[in-house]
């Protein structure tokens, strides 16, 4: 898929992958990064390709849209929920993308914006894909959207707990929830979760 930059004129700099050009509105996925990779939007932007999908993009094609936000130095994206909101619908503007196939996905920090973001607008998304982060499993009622996640037993950084925590609320709702709990792994579930595979999941899904 092509690789662009944008580092002006949007809610966030961002790294954008396209696949082919189609005369339907394309899928669009955001992806939400992790706290290592926040930056200044301008010669710090290449950190948002350092986990998750970007890898696995340069080798594949999809004729998707995925969007790669870059969350400020000094900010973190569960306090950034607004932008957010504002910025998916300025990406759906950009590239023509379908408004009932907007994912959103993230790891770490972007796994607790995919969950807080989702809880606030859970109308805006087909799907959403939330790694090793957490929510407010008591405000769960709100999503009505498919969820995957995952979690690494190990994980030192962000405790198990507060994914279990929100898959248990979710099947207690009997929401669509898809849960992988990763005994071998610690903090690093993003190398488990971003494949072709999820891809494919979020690819799949249709709002409504």
């Amino acid at each position: 898929m092509k690789r662009t930059e944008y580092r002006e004129g949007y809610e966030f700099s961002f790294v954008a992958y396209t696949g082919a050009e189609m005369n339907e509105k394309r899928p669009l996925i955001i992806q939400l990064h992790g706290a290592g990779e926040r930056g200044n939007g301008k010669d710090e932007l290449q950190l948002v390709d350092k986990h998750g999908f970007s890898k696995y993009l340069k080798e594949a094609e999809h004729d998707c849209v995925v969007v790669m936000p870059q969350c400020p130095a000094d900010s973190f994206w569960a306090a950034r929920v607004e932008s957010i909101v504002r910025f998916v619908g300025q990406m759906i503007e950009k590239f023509h993308a379908d408004p009932d196939r907007v994912c959103l996905t993230g790891l770490s920090m972007g796994g607790y914006g995919t969950w807080f973001t989702a809880m606030a607008r859970p109308d805006l998304f087909a799907a959403i894909a939330p790694v090793c982060g957490g929510g407010m499993a008591w405000n769960a009622g709100v999503l009505t959207m498919p969820v995957w996640t995952c979690h690494g037993a190990k994980d030192e950084t962000v405790s198990i707990n507060q994914t279990e925590e929100m898959v248990a609320a979710l099947r207690a709702l009997g929401r669509d929830v898809t849960y992988e709990r990763l005994e071998d792994y610690g903090h690093n579930a993003w190398d488990y979760a971003y494949t072709e595979q999820l891809m494919n999941w979020l690819l799949s899904k249709k709002r409504g």
